[in-house]
């Protein structure tokens, strides 16, 4: 029954992955898989030592250093409100620290103004800076940088 027990320790350290996010524990749980596995087939305490440090070594030095690479990059193309953050639009109705319109994409918006001692009036073009719900905060384009 010695697969019995990598299984368990596989379960235990799935379930430490689970809690911290590392990356580590998951490996050496699928490590601990292969190791259950190799058990399985009939193969001796040593074989399967040697197959669970394998596993781990291969996993820890080749899969980790490459899932951490891939989890850090951005992703390609922003979606939903996202991808509205940084465009131009244009103010339909004055612009307040309150209450205001935008046309943002084609459609209308309601919008506030970032610093709150500023007023923008209609026709004036504005950058979206973050979006709250269904409002846009904006800021006037020429006080850009």
């Amino acid at each position: 029954m010695p697969w019995f027990v990598w299984l368990l320790a596989a379960a235990a350290l799935g379930t430490a992955e689970f809690f911290t996010l590392t990356l580590v524990f998951g490996l050496l749980a699928g490590a601990a898989l292969v190791a259950a596995v190799v058990a399985g087939v009939g193969i001796g305490i040593l074989g399967q030592l040697v197959a669970l440090g394998a596993a781990a070594a291969a996993g820890l030095i080749i899969v980790r250093p490459v899932a951490l690479r891939h989890m850090a990059q951005s992703p390609i193309a922003q979606e939903g409100s996202d991808a509205l953050i940084g465009k131009r639009a244009e103010v339909l109705q004055e612009v307040t620290a309150t209450r205001g319109l935008i046309k943002l994409s084609g459609e209308d918006w309601s919008a506030r103004v970032l610093d709150e001692s500023h007023v923008i009036p209609v026709g004036a073009l504005v950058d979206v800076m973050e979006i709250e719900g269904a409002t846009a905060i904006v800021y006037p384009r020429e006080l850009l940088p």
